[in-house]
């Protein structure tokens, strides 16, 4: 296979990024070149999602993507579509190749014949085989990295598929995470984001048992002393799982942020309970006014579904009440969609798709305020910047430790640096501009 090239195309959230990358350094490490995806290349993986359903659409879109590249490319599907519809992967036009929730981290050994299928290979385990545990992390961003510390989920939540696709909640070994924390420092990488399907439940099998040999708070603590991590950020963490210890210990931590993303779901609790999800209302509450006693500049993000069965209109306004009246930083808004194999999918009370889309567009505009009150709150006061690696339109972007999005004109040399700076003003885009409070603090 020497001197064949690899193309990858992710689909999805933080976890799937870090897989990928995972799954990339497997091929380079069997001779493989990695090369970008809208080039010339031997073999092209596509990382699926099933989160959505407009995910599940885009991978006929990429597939056709990669045949324009090259029409005689193998092509392989891996991931949780993969999992929970291979036939229907296999079937796409051009697919060669489908691999489900083990066998994608054991690509390369299927990969013995690289000639075009007439019908795509399906190998795919029974998701109770998915127990056992393989690590990864993501170094294609130089300023951040995504690593995985655990994944499954053993939550029944009435609308997800992610158990399905992604089996039992499992984590990686404590020494390891810290390894790889340690190896990413080690590339000059800045940031890193902690990221897993149930993060919060972190320390559950991590020896093959189902007991916690560590919390979450243990995983924290012990990353905080990695040598050489400027930042680290949690992603999205369940309220019931983000204990007041762990909002304290970030608060006095030397590199955790100020920055939280929290699925909320619903801010009504009939719907709460319709959805399975392990807390009510109350609970959110208060983890919010936990965050911003202790840390009155912290960033807030939330996860919410609109149009879920039995959502009346009374239901989505006292959700859009709670949000309005919520000390929260910005939503992350999806719309509902059935899914296959979930109870939700049975539900009465189905509500229209015109009538999600008007809720989903009216939480995007609730967003949009919160998020600018947000940033208004912060002007005037001094933060350190993370610079990213894109030239936009002549503007460089970075990210201050409480997630202000920043923008300074190009200059290459900003690449990768710490600065510490002062907010000035919102400009047109909505982003911040800003004084130099002093010389770079780490390039």
């Amino acid at each position: 296979m020497m001197d064949k090239k690899v193309a990858f195309y992710t689909l999805g959230c933080k976890l799937n990024f870090s897989e990928t990358s995972t799954i990339a350094r497997s091929f380079q490490d069997e001779g493989f070149q990695k090369v970008e995806f809208n080039e010339h290349a031997d073999i092209y993986v596509i990382n699926t999602c099933s989160v959505t359903e407009n995910a599940d659409k885009r991978f006929k879109t990429i597939v056709k993507q990669a045949q324009k590249s090259n029409e005689d490319a193998f092509i392989v599907g891996v991931g949780c579509y993969a999992q929970l519809k291979p036939e229907e992967l296999a079937a796409v036009d051009g697919v060669d190749l489908v691999l489900g929730a083990t066998e994608k981290f054991k690509i390369t050994d299927y990969l013995n014949d690289l000639s075009k299928n007439d019908f795509g290979e399906v190998h795919s385990c029974e998701i109770q085989e998915a127990d056992f545990y393989v690590g990864s992390y993501s170094i294609g961003d130089r300023t951040r990295a995504f690593l995985k510390v655990q994944d499954g989920c053993d939550y029944k939540c009435t609308y997800c598929t992610i158990p399905l696709a992604r089996g039992i909640s499992r984590s990686d070994k404590l020494e390891n995470v810290l390894k790889n924390a340690a190896e990413i420092s080690e590339q000059g990488i800045k940031e890193i984001v902690l990221t897993g399907v149930n993060i919060g439940d972190y320390g559950k099998g991590e020896f093959g048992n189902k007991k916690h040999e560590h919390t979450f708070l243990d995983l924290v603590k012990a990353l905080d002393e990695v040598d050489g991590i400027e930042r680290l950020r949690i992603s999205s963490i369940e309220p019931n799982l983000l204990k007041n210890e762990t909002i304290d210990f970030v608060s006095q931590s030397n590199t955790f942020v100020p920055h939280f993303h929290i699925p909320l779901q619903s801010g009504s609790n009939d719907i709460l309970k319709l959805m399975r999800r392990r807390y009510l209302r109350e609970l959110y509450v208060d983890r919010v006014a936990q965050i911003k006693e202790v840390m009155p500049d912290a960033c807030i993000g939330v996860d919410v579904i609109v149009g879920f069965p039995g959502e009346t209109d009374e239901h989505f306004l006292e959700t859009y009440k709670f949000l309005t009246e919520l000390d929260i930083s910005y939503l992350h808004v999806f719309t509902y969609s059935e899914r296959d194999n979930t109870p939700a999918a049975e539900m009465s009370g189905v509500v229209s798709n015109k009538v999600r889309k008007k809720r989903s567009k009216m939480l995007r505009g609730l967003s949009a305020k919160k998020r600018r009150a947000f940033y208004e709150s912060q002007l005037g006061t001094t933060h350190t910047v993370l610079f990213e690696g894109e030239n936009k339109e002549g503007y460089i972007h970075g990210f201050t430790e409480n997630y202000v999005k920043v923008k300074a004109p190009w200059n290459p040399e900003l690449v990768n640096t710490l600065h510490q700076i002062q907010l000035t003003e919102i400009d047109e885009d909505g982003l911040v501009r800003f004084a130099y409070a002093k010389e770079a603090i780490s390039a």
